[in-house]
């Protein structure tokens, strides 16, 4: 049932938030591989990308890839908060007095990270695919063109098996283990220290959201670096026998982002991916928690 309760959570979030992961994936790819100057910039902001992408797509196009986010969220995040309030069901993540013991948090945390984004993988890889498809006066990186999530999954498949299927996973992996290490850890202490005040004893919800805001601050941060590297490999266009054109490997990815476009490139589309990831982290988090207490309610 953790799972279920976090899989549902997340899910319901991502209705709200897709369209900023949308922006983000464009801004992301924006300028790949090029110098700063030497390339078109179709998309200078999160309010001017939002006005291009309406204006040459239509505004159904802020929810592209939104049916492989929804299989994400039902993998990662169903996954990896299962994960944790599994062990925390279990009093596995504080100690007899009830205070987090941090190496036990970030274990589960990372755990449950890592499972989740192994296993959402194919449907991340999809997602973002679709998410980069666009108009050719705002296109940016390369365009798979795929019709639909389900024709994706049979293309890729008959092209390259499973492994193809299961591509960039290794850049996935590093993105779901910081990922998640930062968003629970900044929640569950957060809360810890917030529940040490009288104020906030009987205020459960503003806790939560308290809670939830650091989370999200924290895994904006910290992931974008992961999440560009992950973006990249994913997106580039691969050979018959499904080998990367643009980068061979994670670290040949970084080498050439840091040779190309510089150190300030791995923070590209961090505007958008707070503006998703906080509000997506409030929203996750707070109906994560109280499906729970209403879970524990019966």
């Amino acid at each position: 049932m953790e799972f279920v309760l976090a899989a549902s959570a997340a899910m319901g979030a991502c209705f709200f938030t897709n369209p900023l992961e949308v922006l983000k994936t464009r801004m992301q790819l924006q300028g790949e591989l090029k110098a700063k100057g030497q390339h078109a910039v179709h998309y200078k902001n999160v309010v001017h990308a939002t006005y291009v992408i309406i204006k040459n797509d239509g505004v159904l196009s802020l929810q592209k890839g939104l049916v492989p986010a929804l299989w994400v969220q039902l993998f990662l995040n169903g996954m990896r908060l299962g994960t944790y309030q599994l062990a925390n069901n279990r009093d596995l993540l504080k100690d007899d007095k009830g205070n987090l013991v941090l190496a036990n948090t970030v274990a589960a945390a990372t755990a449950g990270g890592v499972l989740g984004q192994v296993m959402s993988s194919p449907m991340f890889l999809i997602k973002t695919h679709l998410q980069t498809q666009a108009a050719a006066a705002i296109a940016v990186g390369h365009q798979h063109r795929h019709r639909g999530t389900w024709s994706a999954l049979r293309t890729i498949y008959k092209k390259n098996g499973v492994k193809g299927l299961f591509r960039g996973t290794t850049a996935a992996i590093p993105r779901g283990a910081v990922g998640s290490i930062a968003q629970l850890i900044g929640f569950d202490y957060s809360k810890q220290a917030l529940l040490q005040y009288d104020y906030f004893k009987d205020k459960k919800m503003l806790t939560l959201f308290l809670g939830s805001m650091v989370g999200g601050v924290g895994i904006s941060v910290f992931i974008t670096p992961f999440d560009l590297v992950m973006t990249r490999l994913y997106n580039q266009p691969t050979d018959a026998k499904g080998k990367g054109l643009l980068y061979t490997s994670y670290g040949d990815c970084v080498r050439k982002i840091y040779k190309t476009e510089g150190v300030s490139a791995f923070y590209k589309g961090v505007g958008p991916m707070y503006l998703r990831l906080g509000p997506h982290s409030v929203l996750c988090l707070m109906f994560w928690e109280r499906l729970n207490d209403f879970y524990k309610g019966f």
